[in-house]
């Protein structure tokens, strides 16, 4: 069985339904429907199969067990209702492929699918009406040093399993249509770590939504421009400028990157009022004993608030 969490169960072959929940609002019904034993579980099995209910999903079985009982035998099933929803055209499977496998820009999503700009233009206005996807321009066209440097856009999929999809089942699906798992495998192992990254940046965003009560977030979002790019960029009711990392790795953060968040800033002018650093795998002591008002630190334990 195969459904989305806004809409009762479907059986094999009917269209993928878009959710029009939030990011927010799918994880934490992904959490509460599956209810994993660890944060890190929630967040890597959330960034694979979120966005689309599953019958069975045991979160403590590792990543790729999972997509090889659930995703690679259903291959010709779940292929039927992403071309249903994506109206088949190559031209979009292209684009949506060059998204997942790239950083999101739309040139960087075109020159991969080898189109023009202004084909490319008309593609992403027809799959972000569909609910595919959004796009986001970068928090450095708020900030008026920038106001005559063209920064391309960002793409984003709404659904985490789509963009799963179209970055490792899609572009190899002659493989695993034959039953030969050998190169997703090798490409998942390969590319883990960087893929877990964006899904992990966007919930920290939502997190730290969260914990600036008393000065609330108003803007929040990625920074980046044709040098620097930045997981946090917000800004607060009263004005401050909020700017942060995510690493998303199994060793912990040291000062250095405190350092360097501070020199990349320094770099793109922007005046930050408070420096956030969220990390998996936590910080070293030294970085941990500069922690202040202005030095903040989130680690994935932290995540837990997201769905208390």
């Amino acid at each position: 069985m195969y459904r989305c969490y806004n809409v009762e169960k479907l059986s094999k072959g009917v269209p993928i339904i878009l959710s029009k929940k939030s990011l927010l609002e799918q994880f934490q019904s992904f959490h509460k429907e599956f209810n994993p034993k660890t944060m890190e579980d929630a967040v890597e099995k959330f960034a694979i199969f979120g966005g689309v209910g599953w019958g069975n999903l045991d979160t403590s079985k590792e990543s790729m067990q999972l997509i090889e009982e659930l995703i690679l035998p259903d291959f010709r099933f779940i292929r039927n209702d992403v071309t249903e929803l994506t109206t088949g055209l190559p031209l979009h499977h292209a684009i949506l492929t060059a998204i997942a496998l790239g950083d999101g820009r739309t040139h960087t999503a075109y020159r991969r699918a080898n189109v023009s700009k202004e084909v490319g233009d008309k593609a992403i206005e027809e799959l972000c009406e569909s609910g595919i996807i959004r796009l986001e321009k970068s928090k450095a066209t708020f900030t008026s040093w920038k106001e005559n440097e063209s920064v391309s856009n960002k793409l984003y999929f709404t659904s985490p399993f789509l963009r799963f999809w179209f970055a490792f089942i899609s572009p190899i699906f002659k493989g695993i249509r034959d039953g030969d798992y050998k190169e997703i495998r090798e490409r998942f192992a390969n590319r883990k770590s960087e893929f877990l990254q964006l899904t992990f940046v966007e919930l920290a965003h939502e997190l730290i939504k969260m914990n600036f009560v008393e000065d609330p977030i108003v803007e929040i979002g990625e920074y980046w421009d044709n040098k620097i790019e930045l997981d946090i960029f917000a800004t607060t009711e009263s004005g401050e400028v909020v700017v942060g990392i995510c690493k998303y790795t199994t060793t912990k953060v040291k000062k250095s990157e405190l350092t360097k968040l501070q020199e990349l800033c320094k770099e793109a002018k922007i005046e930050a009022d408070i420096f956030v650093i969220v990390s998996k795998s936590g910080f070293s002591k030294e970085l941990k004993n500069l922690k202040s008002k202005e030095v903040r630190f989130i680690t994935l334990k932290n995540f837990q608030k997201l769905v208390a």
